[in-house]
């Protein structure tokens, strides 16, 4: 890696970044991964070539807009906990979970290249475990949630529920399925 790689971004180049990634996650969720990289340019105030310093790929700029939505997503069972009783705190991770994915349908074809490089799929694997790790501490804790459950079998519950409605545009069966998972892990 280059020296200027090991660098921190300098703040107007963070900013740069963050403007150029927040445009393309709004543009991504409006239509899909086929809008000019020129239009987000223009949209976030900079040039096409500090787009393409920043992402030299159209993959890249998704990798990074994918990256920072799971790194709000990963952060907020805190949030959540801090708010909710454990067990309404996990059916209200599992809906930003569900949205996450959901708006992720227009560059899916991206994203699977990259879950099959394994670029994205077990540092992503391990970051929701985590937050639900967190989730179902505080929930066995409070004597709300069943101790006997590991957080990698709710992630394989999750994902499974997630994927089975992928391709149909099923909120409420998705809802519905979401909710017998939490149903099964309340202690009764």
């Amino acid at each position: 890696m280059s020296q200027a790689a090991d660098r921190p971004l300098r703040a107007d180049a963070r900013r740069n970044r963050d403007r150029l990634v927040a445009v393309a996650r709004d543009a991504f969720a409006r239509a899909d991964n086929a809008i000019p990289l020129e239009h987000i340019a223009r949209e976030a105030g900079v040039g096409i070539g500090t787009l393409y310093r920043h992402f030299p790929t159209r993959e890249a700029l998704i990798e990074a807009v994918y990256a920072s939505e799971l790194d709000a997503v990963t952060a907020s069972p805190a949030e959540l906990l801090g708010k909710l009783a454990p067990d309404a705190a996990l059916r209200a991770w599992m809906d930003r979970y569900a949205q996450f994915v959901a708006v992720k349908h227009g560059f899916l074809d991206t994203l699977r290249a990259g879950w099959s490089s394994g670029r994205i799929t077990k540092p992503t694997k391990e970051r929701i475990t985590a937050a639900i790790g967190t989730i179902l501490e505080a929930g066995a804790r409070a004597g709300s949630l069943r101790s006997d459950v590991r957080p990698e079998d709710v992630t394989a519950m999750i994902f499974g529920a997630l994927l089975s409605t992928a391709d149909n545009d099923t909120p409420d069966q998705t809802k519905r399925l979401l909710d017998l998972i939490v149903d099964a892990l309340e202690c009764r």
